[in-house]
């Protein structure tokens, strides 16, 4: 692509060089930067790319974006000069893609919890509703019915660019992806055309990253303000920061609410631990799905279904055909002992709230709930003691544990969450056993006929990170092993 094709529309405050040449390339990483390629100089969290230029002469890169003009330039370079070079990433990406997020109807979900099942049930919904569709995700990336391995929940944006452009290319209608507040940021969804957002709830998350809430909110809010005008804002109005998320918008604002009267209205009418009956907007199906958080998770789906246009009554139909997606709420029952089993993502002290509560709506003083939580290493070290807390408060039983302890130690990582045992109530019901499969394996063989047993944190991670190593460990393959076999 010509240079002066390539940067178009984008902003650029100063250009140093000819804009007539071609550019064969385009990337971030000075290690990629070959011969007639252009190099985006971000800056980022811990390493700016600015740093870099110095080791690409000689290496004929045929123009370099920068933020702050450098004094040594080489000959025969274009140096062009933007306000943020993050942002401009975004925007030659999506040029250098063909633009597809135009040529989609593109809709991301953003939320501390349920961006995952939301995004993936919207595309699974466009499938069953006959179109072909992409997905990206924390778990996996779909391009129509393909798989491709997910590293991060939004990838980066010449990455989430080409992911698009191939599902234009397969003949891709619809995409649904998670927006994180890293990714909205670090401007990795700049260039992107929405036709819709949707927003989940928010709670306490990536402190270690944003360092207060407000600023994790506002992260989350930059998505909504910068959606168009053609597009929707759909936010759960019975969060407390849900209607700020649509205070800047241009879009079209909708909401949705289990509790208050709402453009789309979810209620929960029967729980059980296979399924739900609710009703949408007044009209009764039975889904496969278990818990409050889901019922507002289905309730967003429902929501963004109808405002893409979608046939109400086949949309109705296909709610009930919706399958929950793997490691959230996953269960597995022992016909045997009698015992059931629930792997779940909660890595967020109201995410745990919320899996326990939804355990115990169905459960009630029937059974026992026997919880096993960890929390992982080098990430917001303040939830630790609130996440033990609320899982000793909700729980019959309470195991903690390591999740990915990373480069911490796991023993001191559980003394951090020890030490939201403040009761002595808290302290009986509590054990702390480091090993997780030990962990799994005793909780398993504590629990009776009729108790379930929720092992909270990892979903569908096969792997424990552990100084730096990824271990093979599954949540789902351990419970099925304790259970004896259990399905």
């Amino acid at each position: 692509m010509k240079l002066k094709e390539l940067i178009g529309p984008i902003k650029i405050n100063e250009i140093i060089g000819d804009i007539n040449k071609e550019i064969s390339g385009l990337t971030a990483d000075s290690r990629k930067a070959a011969e007639g390629w252009m190099f985006v100089a971000v800056r980022g969290v811990t390493v700016d790319g600015h740093s870099f230029i110095g080791s690409l002469k000689g290496k004929g890169v045929a123009a370099i974006v920068v933020e702050t003009m450098p004094e040594d330039r080489e000959e025969g370079v274009t140096y062009l000069k933007v306000d943020n070079s993050a942002v401009a990433l975004g925007e030659l990406a999506s040029r250098w893609y063909g633009e597809p997020s135009k040529r989609l109807k593109l809709v991301g979900v953003t939320g501390t919890n349920g961006k995952t099942t939301t995004a993936t049930l919207i595309y699974e919904m466009a499938r069953l509703m006959g179109y072909k569709a992409g997905l990206l995700s924390t778990v996996v990336n779909y391009v129509d019915t393909e798989a491709i391995h997910a590293d991060q929940t939004t990838p980066d944006a010449l990455t989430i660019n080409r992911l698009l452009a191939q599902m234009v290319e397969r003949g891709c209608e619809y995409a649904a992806m998670e927006v994180s507040s890293h990714a909205a940021d670090q401007h990795r969804i700049a260039g992107l055309q929405f036709a819709g957002g949707v927003f989940t709830n928010l709670t306490r998350d990536h402190l270690d990253y944003h360092k207060t809430v407000q600023a994790y909110l506002a992260a989350k809010k930059s998505f909504f303000d910068g959606l168009g005008a053609d597009a929707f804002a759909l936010t759960n109005i019975d969060d407390k920061t849900g209607e700020v998320m649509l205070q800047n918008t241009r879009a079209a604002r909708k909401g949705y609410s289990l509790r208050n009267m709402a453009d789309f209205r979810g209620r929960v009418i029967e729980s059980r631990l296979d399924g739900t009956l609710m009703s949408f907007n007044g009209r009764e199906v039975d889904v496969l799905f278990t818990g409050k958080f889901n019922a507002y998770n289905l309730t967003a789906v429902y929501g963004t279904s109808i405002l893409l246009g979608w046939e109400h009554e086949t949309v109705l139909l296909n709610m009930s055909r919706l399958v929950p997606v793997a490691g959230r709420f996953q269960t597995f029952h022992s016909q045997q002992s009698g015992v059931t089993a629930i792997v779940d993502y909660a890595h967020t002290p109201d995410a745990v709230v919320n899996v326990i509560s939804a355990i115990r709506d169905v459960v009630g003083n029937r059974g026992q709930i026997i919880t096993v939580v960890g929390a992982g290493g080098n990430r917001d070290k303040g939830k630790r003691p609130i996440m033990a807390k609320e899982a000793a408060r909700l729980s019959d039983r309470v195991i903690l544990t390591s999740d990915n302890p990373r480069f911490e130690e796991p023993s001191e990582i559980l003394h951090d969450m020890e030490a939201g045992l403040d009761t002595e109530e808290a302290r009986r019901k509590a054990l702390s056993i480091v090993d997780r499969r030990q962990a799994i394996r005793t909780a398993v063989a504590l629990a009776q006929n009729g108790d379930v047993v929720l092992v909270a944190g990892k979903g569908h991670e096969d792997y424990q990170e552990v100084k730096g190593v990824k271990h093979h460990f599954d949540d789902r393959e351990e419970v099925k092993e304790a259970l004896g076999g259990g399905k």
